[in-house]
This record gives structure tokens, C-alpha cells and sequence, in this order.
């Protein structure tokens, strides 16, 4: 049987877990359309991952998947954020705002959290999946207990044979070309860079798991070339943040349709781990700053209390606008349409 077979999709697409950008309305669109929708739970805590998962499962009877980041804790250093916040003062003065005097972890892992995993065992989603790293044993023994699939994104082929050897049911195999953030499990690490489709071919000869091809996949013609590689299925997330459904703001939208699309840069500037981003103000600074961001999500605090700032005097170019390098091939449709045209395209490929 294969992982179609056992989520009971009709298409063999899922749409990326975009923390912050997926809704269950759009995840629900895509189940209800026969992909896998999916929402990402690692910005919230579990009461509100709870609340999300509970008003997906009252909008779908398809399969769904429920995304975690499982990073390790950051290493706190007093000087260094204080630096990082001494180099943003400038920003945030010409925005007409001070930065913030302190800074704090904002998100925490699904390693520390029995909270979110009390959460997720009782209402036990049939597709959990991870970024960033793997789950403990125990966490990973409760889950599957639970009846849950579990899939783990991989940006190599080690990082893939770890996930097997852990219980994994599925590798996402993600390219450098995606948006958001890099899967890569020590962010200090080297990376390999490797693209979707050597990373896919990898991932399918040597991790002895189902691989599910990411980055930079828009169309049926992209879905259809990963299929021929091996994979079961395409993910796809910049492709969706055009939809109504999703929680993307106008001005993400707006850049993500214009020119701005075909100019995407890897930066840490944003979160503190690397992140493909459409180009703007705050990546362009950060290709120049003097100071190391502190560790994820830390940075991020940062980060998000500028773009505050920046919303607050109308300025646009300081968002996470997550975004991979087929950006400019995004369509306005609604998530069941994109399904539709996806598959139709996926068709018509000889």
C-alpha cells in the first residue's frame, strides 16, 4: 500500500505547513480537493494548536497533516543580543519606534513541549510532521500509538537515514530552492545545498523511505518531474500563499505577484536560522550587518516587533514574505481550484 493509498488522497500533492500562512480553511480546501492539506502549529502553543486542529477536523473528512518545529533550545547570550538590538536601533527609529529592550524565546519546540504532545495524542491527526529535527523515542512511540503517519523534512541524505532510523514513515525531501525555512537540523552545520531534484533522487535510492519532493515545485509539469524521479508525492507551499484561504497579508501578496518574485535571497536576519525570503529592506540589511543574529527564535523576536513597526508607519519591507525560487509562477486561485488545475496539468504532461 502505498502513502496515497493510506491517506486516501486522489492527487499526490500536499501543501506545505507554512507557520503563520496556513489556515484551516486552506488546509481543509486542499483535503476536501484530495490533496494534503496541512497546517503548521510550531508559532503557537497548544491550546492554540488544539483550537486549529479542532476547526480543521469540523471542515474536512480528508486526511490533514499537523506540523511541529523540533529545534534544539537556543543558547542565550546576553552581548550578542544586545548587539543585534543596538544594530536594529536604526530601523526602528526611522520607523518612528524604539526597539524592544529585551528579548525573548517566542516559540517552543515540540521536544520540550508534553503540553503539544498531550494535544496531539488525543486528537491524533492522521499526519503529523517535523522541521528542523526529529522527535524523542517516547515522543515518537506515543504518536504512532496514537495511529498517527508520521513524516520528517530532510535536507540530505544523512539527516534522511536519521529519520528512518527513528520511525519515520516519510521523508520530505527539501531543496535549497524552497521558501521558508531551511529543514536542516544543525543550522551551524554545513549545508549541502542540495537542489529538489538530486536531493529527491538521493533521498529515493538511499533512505530506504517514501519521499515527498519539495522546493520550488509550481505546476503539474514540477509535480509530474519529481514523480518521475521516484517520489509519491509533491509539497508544495509559496504555490498557496496567493489563495484566499490563506493568512497571508496584502502586502505579501502584492509582492509575491509582482517583481519582487524573482528575486528570493537566503537570510538569517529574519528568524536567526536560514530562510528563503522574497529580496526586501530588512534581507537587504542583513546581507550587510556587522553583528550575528542570535539564536532561533530568539532573533525572531526581533524580527516581528520590526515588522510591527514597520506595518505601523505603512512600511512593507520588513515581513517574513517566505517565499521559493518558482515564486514567480504563482497564481491568484482558490486553494480547490490550484488542486484542479495541478492535476489537470499533471495530466497533460506526455
Amino acid at each position: 500500500m502505498t502513502i496515497l493509498d493510506q491517506l486516501s488522497l486522489r492527487v499526490p500533492i500536499i501543501q506545505a505547513p507554512m507557520a503563520g500562512v496556513s489556515t484551516p480553511n486552506l488546509a481543509a480546501a486542499v483535503s476536501n480537493a484530495g490533496g494534503l492539506g496541512s497546517i503548521g502549529v510550531g508559532a503557537t502553543h497548544a491550546s492554540g494548536a488544539a483550537q486549529m486542529i479542532d476547526e480543521l477536523r469540523g471542515l474536512t473528512d480528508g486526511a490533514y497533516n499537523v506540523n511541529l518545529f523540533v529545534h534544539a533550545a537556543p543558547q542565550r547570550d546576553a552581548a550578542i543580543e544586545a548587539a543585534w538590538l543596538g544594530a536594529l536601533t536604526p530601523l526602528f527609529r526611522e520607523l518612528g519606534a524604539e526597539p524592544p529592550s529585551t528579548l525573548a524565546t517566542i516559540y517552543k519546540s515540540f521536544a520540550d513541549d508534553e503540553d503539544m504532545l498531550g494535544v496531539l495524542v488525543e486528537r491524533a491527526p492522521p499526519v503529523v510532521s517535523f522541521h528542523f529535527g526529529l522527535p524523542d523515542e517516547g515522543r515518537v512511540r506515543a504518536l504512532k500509538h496514537a495511529g498517527c503517519f508520521l513524516i520528517a523534512t530532510a535536507t540530505n541524505v544523512e539527516e534522511a537515514r536519521a529519520a528512518k532510523a527513528s520511525g519515520m514513515d516519510a521523508v520530505v525531501a527539501q531543496g535549497y530552492e524552497a521558501g521558508g525555512h531551511r529543514g536542516v537540523f544543525d543550522p551551524n552545520g554545513e549545508d549541502t545545498r542540495l537542489g529538489t531534484l538530486a536531493l529527491t533522487s538521493l533521498l529515493v535510492r538511499f533512505s530506504d523511505l517514501p519521499v515527498i519532493a519539495a522546493g520550488g515545485i509550481m505546476d503539474g509539469r514540477g509535480v509530474r518531474a519529481v514523480l518521475e524521479l521516484g517520489a509519491v508525492a509533491a509539497q508544495l507551499g509559496t504555490a498557496f500563499i496567493p489563495c484566499p484561504e490563506s493568512a497571508a497579508d496584502d502586502a505579501y501578496r502584492q509582492a509575491l505577484l509582482s517583481e519582487a518574485a524573482h528575486h528570493t535571497v537566503m537570510t538569517r536576519a529574519i528568524s536567526g536560522r536560514p530562510a528563503r525570503c522574497l529580496r526586501n529592506r530588512f534581507t537587504e540589511w542583513g546581507a550587510t550587518a556587522s553583528h550575528s543574529a542570535p539564536e532561533y527564535p530568539v532573533a525572531y523576536d526581533a524580527g516581528k516587533a520590526l515588522n510591527a513597526a514597520g506595518k505601523a508607519a505603512r512600511e512593507s519591507g520588513f515581513g517574513a514574505q517566505w517565499a521559493g525560487q518558482g515564486a514567480p509562477l504563482a497564481r491568484e486561485l482558490p486553494a480547490a481550484d490550484l488542486i484542479r488545475a495541478l492535476q489537470r496539468e499533471l495530466g497533460e504532461v506526455p
